[in-house]
């Protein structure tokens, strides 16, 4: 039944050279769909309510739509500069732009290298208490 509503809908779209959407919510709580080629289901609810003038959408709705946007674009934005910070990419950028990357690398090159002249140390410092060690036991 399900497949026949849904290709009665495809007729009336093609047949009547109109926009039809159809959304089937079966009892196990399974979605079908079907929209026109030509249109989007947010494009015919959006017409659905300015024809019928009910509100879909309250302000809640659209502000968490909006934020929703927001947190992608942002997530966009942190990708591609994890890419560039990766080295991946960078022909793509300006000069100016590099520079941020550039230093954001020198500050993270100079902690490797206090980090490894720290280590360094410390093994000094166990080799010769190491060595003392040995001379007492050799005593």
């Amino acid at each position: 039944r399900r497949n026949g509503i849904i290709k009665k809908a495809r007729e009336i779209s093609i047949l009547c050279e109109s926009h039809v959407s159809v959304v089937i919510f079966s009892s196990s709580g399974k979605m079908s769909e079907y929209c026109s080629p030509s249109t989007t289901l947010p494009k015919i609810l959006e017409r659905y309510q300015t024809n019928s003038g009910e509100k879909l959408w309250d302000a809640k709705h659209e502000s968490l739509s909006v934020e929703i946007e927001r947190i992608k674009k942002e997530n966009d934005n942190m990708q591609i500069e994890l890419r560039h910070l990766k080295g991946e990419d960078l022909n793509s950028l300006y000069p100016k732009e590099l520079i941020p990357i550039e230093e954001a690398l020198q500050i993270r090159l100079t902690s490797v290298r206090e980090k490894q002249m720290e280590i360094w140390k410390m093994h000094k410092k166990n080799e010769k208490l190491l060595e003392e060690e040995n001379k007492q036991l050799t005593y």
